[in-house]
């Protein structure tokens, strides 16, 4: 007889209730979701199921599940249905026949053939069919069954995020393909981190560095770091601050499409572009984050969390237009903009909520344009749907938010830091409104987020170039 297996409780078979013959199966339909996540928890990561490329020249010819994940699903039927609690398992026997591919539906069956009444084990033949009735595995496995009768309340399995920074990071990557290499000036990379992103930059073919700096100083720490400098030019100046006056000369001469801070301050370089009238735009320049989150479906734009520290209402006009045209530029065609403030309702009290306010007249009347803005909205509601829904907010950016427009500095830098540090995002960021895109680095950063910085700013530069009269970023 087949065992139901359909009900709120969960309920196991003892020994003595369980016959020869009896039977218990299962369905499940293979997802890549399956795959990575039986690659997370077992660490096998052999390119057979993780890499289509790869896979595909195989004598499989695809990716295909794990052989041990059909395994798998004979013990979470034995687990937790059939006998269920309790059930212990002595021997398995595995034969595997056919490959599952993604978007099979297999059939696990498991079939009582033997009890032994001393040990109260019993031995059942498994059988995995796919949708097509043909095994894809077979084998036997022995078990003690429990001997106590267990009614319980039936538990959802824990959810597994999977999150994988490098495959978000070579989808990044991806983006560029096709565009060639650009000019780019390093300003002072005089610290091991600079120097060797900028080179990273440009073995992966995303720029073509133009160090500026002292020379003597640059060569030495590469030497001493094992930084192979070839292909990049050295533009010798003796301190950071003429590095960044040089670096800017060549942007405004055109020499350079992309400007890339070093080791030195922000405010150094900022001053140094905004003293060549050939590089202003009339927009204000501000700095936009793109972050890759865990918990999060889609990339996140932060500004400005990096240069504005106390804007003005005219200034977050240029600042989200900047950060809207960006968005832009890397696919989405109409972003969506959450301004952020403590609270989700206008208070005369919170100045950011009427400035929210403010704004999304002004959206609605062309005064900012390509997006779509609403806010006041408290960071939840922004970022979750339920927590929208909860508070009965009819919004299309609530909870589906592509940039986030923070009131402050502070409040931007602090939310851009807890989202790397507290929740593993992946960030890299650009300064936007100047004649050419700016990749502001922290001294903090790592390699995959200084290269990630060079591609915002090598997609940007070729935004530029599509245009003869070089529009404002």
């Amino acid at each position: 007889m087949n065992t139901p297996l359909t009900t709120d409780l969960i309920e196991n078979f003892t020994y003595d209730e369980i016959s020869i013959g009896q039977s218990a199966r299962l369905l499940r339909t293979l997802s890549l979701s399956d795959i990575s996540a039986f690659a997370a928890v077992s660490g096998d990561t052999n390119p057979a199921h993780t890499d289509a490329d790869f896979a595909g020249d195989t004598l499989l010819h695809g990716v295909v599940a794990h052989g041990m994940w059909g395994g798998a699903l004979i013990s979470a039927l034995l687990g937790t249905k059939f006998p269920g609690h309790g059930t212990i398992y002595r021997d398995q026997v595995l034969h595997f026949c056919r490959p599952v591919r993604v978007g099979d539906t297999v059939t696990v069956t498991v079939t009582v053939t033997a009890k032994d009444d001393k040990e109260k084990s019993i031995e059942l033949d498994c059988q995995v069919l796919n949708q097509k009735g043909e095994r894809v595995l077979h084998g036997t496995a022995r078990v003690l069954a429990p001997t106590q009768k267990v009614r319980l309340p039936r538990v959802n399995a824990p959810r597994i995020q999977l999150y994988d920074p490098q495959a978000r990071f070579q989808d990044l990557l991806a983006l560029g393909n096709g565009l060639s290499a650009v000019r780019c000036a390093v300003v002072h990379p005089c610290d091991v981190e600079s120097l060797s992103g900028a080179m990273d930059s440009a073995s992966y073919g995303l720029i073509i560095p133009v160090l500026i700096g002292p020379e003597a100083r640059i060569r030495k720490l590469a030497e001493e770091a094992g930084i192979d400098l070839s292909g990049a030019e050295i533009v010798s100046e003796p301190h950071s601050h003429a590095a960044a006056e040089r670096a800017a000369a060549l942007a405004a001469s055109g020499d350079v499409e992309i400007i890339m801070k070093g080791s030195l301050h922000t405010d150094e370089l900022i001053v140094a572009v905004l003293k060549r009238p050939e590089l202003r735009t009339g927009r204000r320049m501000s700095h936009v984050f793109r972050f890759d989150i865990p918990l999060y479906s889609k990339p996140l734009l932060i500004t400005d969390a990096a240069l504005n520290i106390r804007p003005t209402l005219q200034e977050k006009v240029d600042i989200i237009q900047n950060a809207i045209d960006f968005a832009r530029i890397m696919g989405v065609q109409v972003p969506k903009v959450a301004i952020l403030s403590a609270v989700e309702t206008v208070n005369p009290n919170i100045p950011s909520t009427l400035d929210a306010a403010a704004l999304c007249k002004m959206a609605e009347r062309g005064q900012i344009k390509g997006g779509i803005l609403d806010g006041p909205l408290a960071f939840d509601n922004a970022i979750s749907a339920h927590a929208a829904q909860i508070k009965k907010i009819d919004s299309p950016v609530a909870g589906d938010a592509d940039i986030m427009a923070v009131p402050d500095l502070e409040s931007g830098n602090m939310l851009a830091k807890q989202l790397e540090y507290l929740a593993g995002a992946s960030g890299s960021g650009l300064v936007l409104g100047a004649r050419v895109p700016i990749a502001l680095t922290s001294r903090a950063d790592g390699p995959m987020n200084r290269v990630a910085s060079s591609l915002l700013a090598k997609l940007a530069a070729h935004d530029a170039r599509r245009s003869s009269t070089r529009p404002t970023l």
